[in-house]
């Protein structure tokens, strides 16, 4: 299988109406350890997310995968939606649309969520679970698909303290399986312990991309400082 990384963002801009959301989003983003992209409220680090998975098609400049991403990404939102079943019809749901047949899609999610520590719980009401679990449900559903790119959107943001460590442990496993995570957060310290590289926006713009120990230790714009100091940045 072709590889569909790296993915190269060049001068992507994005207006809606007459409001410009995104202006200068240039950015690679290659295989390997995760990215984890960070930044004030309305920096545009949802649109970014949404520009690469296509759910948002940019107005200038361009967004270029090494080969055909269809079908090997994913993205997981912070609310994720839960169908009207199982949680082991949940997580198999993807594949179910793939054509995967009845028994190896089966085998396929009891898999996922064993590895997310819901095996257990697989045949309660997706809907009933709690937030925590929910979350890993998500996470199974793209697990199962294999994708190269997971991209993740505050997942654990209304999550507990225990639910949070879990869902990264969870992530590890994932990145160590060969999947490329990319995911904002506000979370400075889930930051430090999950990220290989930091990308840092504001106000619309990629304005830093760094290795995660120079980021935090000695972060190359006053902007990204000031973030980083618990200062709104101006």
């Amino acid at each position: 299988m072709a590889s569909i990384l790296p993915l190269e963002l060049a001068n992507v801009r994005l207006a809606i109406g007459a409001t410009l959301v995104a202006e200068d989003f240039t950015l690679t983003l290659a295989a390997g350890a995760p990215t984890i992209v960070v930044g004030a409220n309305g920096s545009g680090k949802s649109t970014l997310l949404r520009l690469c998975h296509g759910l948002a098609t940019p107005t200038g400049g361009t967004i270029a995968w090494a080969s055909d991403p269809q079908g090997h990404q994913a993205m997981v939102f912070q609310r994720p939606s839960m169908l009207r079943r199982s949680a082991l019809a949940n997580v198999a749901y993807g594949l179910k649309l793939r054509g995967v047949s009845h028994r190896t899609r089966t085998e396929i999610a009891h898999d996922r969520l064993r590895r997310v520590g819901l095996e257990a719980i697989a045949e309660r009401p997706a809907r009933v679970l709690s937030g925590g679990e929910q979350a890993r449900v998500a996470l199974a559903r793209a697990w199962a698909l294999d994708p190269q790119i997971l991209f993740l959107d505050e997942p654990t943001a209304s999550l507990d303290p225990a639910a949070t460590r879990a869902l990264e442990d969870i992530l590890r496993a994932m990145a160590d399986d060969g999947t490329k995570i990319v995911m904002t957060t506000h979370n400075l310290g889930q930051a430090r312990r999950l990220g290989a590289d930091i990308v840092f926006l504001h106000r619309g713009r990629v304005r830093e991309h760094a290795p995660a120990d120079r980021f935090f230790k000695s972060p190359g714009t006053p902007e990204a400082a000031a973030y980083l100091a618990g200062e709104l940045p101006w």
